[in-house]
């Protein structure tokens, strides 16, 4: 008996996999965001029509950058598969023989530097092509000097990490894009989730970084398995030229016709959307939030909307007077039961866990209370 497709609900039942309420924002483990109907739309009316994919990918990719205001763009497999095509194209650019020898790249400059703060965890697809990092600094900080020091022939590229919690003792990316242009090496961005703010679409680009990998399926709400390279005309030809569908280190990065449609017409939607009315929409729902668990003995709540949180999200931290588990334990009790919740708690680097609406209707954030304010209500009597 075939199983029924009428519904994403009907899918899951049949596999008995339980659906959760996503209020950790979009975090690929729990499948990113929800595409836009937009997006959708774009993609099932590319179903039909068949192109050959790099004329496609070019006429996409100019369109992007004259919506966004960049010299020029491309469409890679996720933010992840940007990485990878940032690196083949440093060490390869245009020369035929070193893209297609990829990840052999003993005669290629393959030398990648990066300072300490700016190591995260998915930082070895930088490495795919046959790379290495050089790593500069201390988590204490890193000087224009390190990173100067550790320029030689062998060097690929400078990489300079654009995210929350990486630290203030990291140099900006004005400085490493001096030091890189200075010695003749490209500057390459990650900014993944870097959207919104809408402004950072420009940002690193003006700020002379050679490629920029954004997500495209986080904040944009574009197809889930997309990304965005950003940059110069000739580092965004060079990146081309090094991603699939050519038979690179980058060829199983594909990205259908279906996605490439639907990215496009979700980044159209989202440099068009009024950023202020989005954001007092998220302060709203998030205060709701907040005035309902923050008298709870030992919890600290509040709506924060900073560099760290992209959007308005209700913060919140166990202090000093809590007399209940760890934060690790209250996510895990939200995930419990038929209503399964995730919240952002796994991050271990900071105290406070949070709630983001970016994929919460209204209906979800009285949910994601309910249990939130059950769950910190039941903990705090532990004690």
């Amino acid at each position: 008996m075939m199983m029924d497709y009428s519904s994403g609900e009907q899918i899951l039942e049949s596999l008995g996999v339980t659906p959760i309420i996503n209020a950790a924002g979009p975090v690929t483990r729990f499948s990113g965001t929800r595409p836009r109907p937009e997006a959708m739309q774009a993609m099932m009316a590319m179903v039909d029509p068949f192109v050959e994919l790099p004329e496609l990918i070019d006429a996409a990719g100019k369109r992007i950058a004259e919506i966004i205001g960049v010299p020029a763009a491309t469409i890679t497999s996720g933010a992840s598969g940007g990485l990878t095509v940032q690196t083949a194209a440093a060490m390869a650019k245009d020369d035929p023989e070193k893209i297609f020898q990829l990840p052999i790249s003993d005669d290629v400059p393959n030398e990648l530097i990066i300072q300490r703060n700016h190591r995260f965890g998915y930082d070895h697809l930088y490495l795919t092509p046959g790379a290495r990092f050089v790593e500069v600094g201390t988590a204490d900080g890193c000087s224009p000097e390190k990173v100067e020091d550790a320029i030689t022939d062998k060097t690929a590229a400078i990489i300079h990490l654009e995210s929350p919690y990486s630290g203030d003792n990291v140099l900006p990316i004005e400085t490493l894009v001096e030091i890189a242009h200075r010695n003749g090496v490209p500057l390459m961005c990650d900014a993944a989730s870097r959207l919104p703010p809408r402004k950072n679409l420009t940002k690193f680009v003006e700020a002379g970084s050679d490629l920029v990998s954004f997500s495209g399926g986080k904040g944009i709400r574009g197809p889930q398995a997309t990304g965005l390279l950003l940059g110069s005309e000739e580092w965004i030809e060079y990146a081309k030229l090094n991603n699939a569908p050519n038979a690179t280190v980058a060829r199983a990065q594909k990205v259908s016709k279906e996605s490439i449609a639907g990215i496009l017409a979700a980044v159209e939607m989202f440099v068009n959307e009024d950023e202020d009315e989005e954001n007092r929409r998220y302060t709203r729902l998030m205060q709701s939030v907040v005035d309902q668990v923050i008298e709870i003995p030992g919890v600290h709540a509040e709506v924060v909307h900073d560099y760290n949180h992209y959007i308005p999200h209700a913060v919140l931290r166990l202090n000093d007077s809590w007399r209940g588990p760890p934060k690790s334990v209250i996510g895990e009790r939200m995930l419990e039961g038929p209503d399964r919740v995730v919240i952002l708690t796994f991050l271990e680097e900071v105290a406070d866990f949070w709630v983001d609406p970016l994929n919460l209707s209204d209906e979800e954030v009285q949910q994601v209370t309910d249990k939130l304010r059950r769950v910190l209500l039941d903990a705090s009597n532990e004690g």
